[in-house]
Formats: C-alpha cells, structure tokens, sequence
C-alpha cells in the first residue's frame, strides 16, 4: 500500500464503507414498517463509523484523533 493521502485511503475508513453498503442492501429488504425504526437507526450507526474515521483523519495528533475513534468500533482501531 502506497502512502495515505486521503481518508478514503485507509483500510478502517474502506472497511467502515463496506458496512454500509451492506447494511444499506439488507436494510433494503425489511419491512416497510420499519423504515422510521430499525432501518433508520441501523443505517445511521453504519455510516456514524465511516463518518469518524473521516472526521478524524486531518486531525493532528492521536489526543485529537481520540476524540472521534472512541466512537468507532474496535475492529477499526
């Protein structure tokens, strides 16, 4: 792997996406029941995760990073 130069190019932030494209399509095939319940709420965790390892990749030092990834699930650590 070459250098990082944009959040898209680290491997957590790529996993994080995968995660909601996935949940995206299984979400897809609930109930329509569920669209202002289940639905939403998983579909905002998912990209809650992506969105913080964004949020925290031009952040300077590993205090400031600390900030976001707590939000993050270990496996993205």
């Amino acid at each position: 792997m070459g250098k990082i130069r944009k959040f898209t190019d680290l491997i957590a932030w790529q996993e994080a996406h995968k995660l909601v494209l996935s949940i995206y399509k299984t979400t897809s095939l609930f109930p329509k029941a569920e669209v202002f319940g289940l639905i939403s709420q998983m579909r905002r965790a998912a990209v809650s995760i992506s969105s913080n390892v964004a949020e925290a990749f031009p952040r300077r030092g590993m205090k400031e990073k600390n900030k976001f990834l707590p939000y993050c699930p270990r496996i993205f650590k």
